[in-house]
């Protein structure tokens, strides 16, 4: 079976791509025993996806998969995008995130509330470097709903009024934008294997 490395230690993110891509042997890097730190000063996903598994790779040489993705606020620019998981700083909870968008939003209308999820995944070995993108919409709710999730799940609203936290496990991969994208990838890896 083959080996690829998945530049996180992410439980959850490395379940949802191991249930997609099973027909390969997915390792963490705390599974490899690499200690990378990647720095994500990329403006975009892709550029962050892609730098992770470019120098995962190097260090490993073992094809890597690396992701960046974020949340995004048609109203507010495309903010916080890039800066998802940081623009609080580093000692800020996902709760304190979580809050400060919803704050953010008060008195939006629902049209200003749309937004969406996107996931960049890289895939870098000795002949390929490709990223593929996966894109949900939605809209920012109005309070935290679910506790079936991670990240800003509980605040993002899919057009059936759930938020990406009230869904179960197997309804949340059916529609979440890092499946889209590994789906595109699995396709990829299975045309340039065949």
């Amino acid at each position: 079976m083959k080996k690829i490395v998945v530049a996180t230690n992410n439980k959850g993110k490395l379940k949802e791509i191991k249930e997609i891509l099973n027909g390969y042997e997915l390792l963490s890097l705390e599974e490899i025993g690499a200690n990378i730190k990647v720095e994500e000063d990329e403006k975009i996903f892709k550029g962050n996806a892609l730098k992770k598994a470019k120098e995962v790779f190097k260090v490993t040489n073992i094809p890597c998969i690396a992701d960046d993705s974020g949340l995004c606020i048609d109203v507010l620019n495309g903010w916080p995008g890039v800066e998802t998981a940081r623009f609080l700083g580093k000692e800020a909870s996902q709760e304190d995130r979580n809050r400060y968008i919803l704050e953010k939003m008060i008195g939006k209308t629902e049209e200003e509330r749309k937004a969406k999820v996107v996931c960049d995944i890289a895939y870098v070995d000795s002949g390929n470097e490709i990223v593929v993108e996966g894109i949900i919409k939605g809209r920012i709710s109005e309070a935290e709903r679910g506790n079936n999730g991670f990240g800003f799940d509980s605040i993002f609203e899919l057009d059936n009024g759930k938020t990406l936290a009230e869904l179960s496990e197997e309804e949340k991969n059916e529609v979440s934008s890092r499946r889209i994208a590994i789906e595109k990838l699995k396709k990829f890896l299975e045309d340039k294997n065949s």
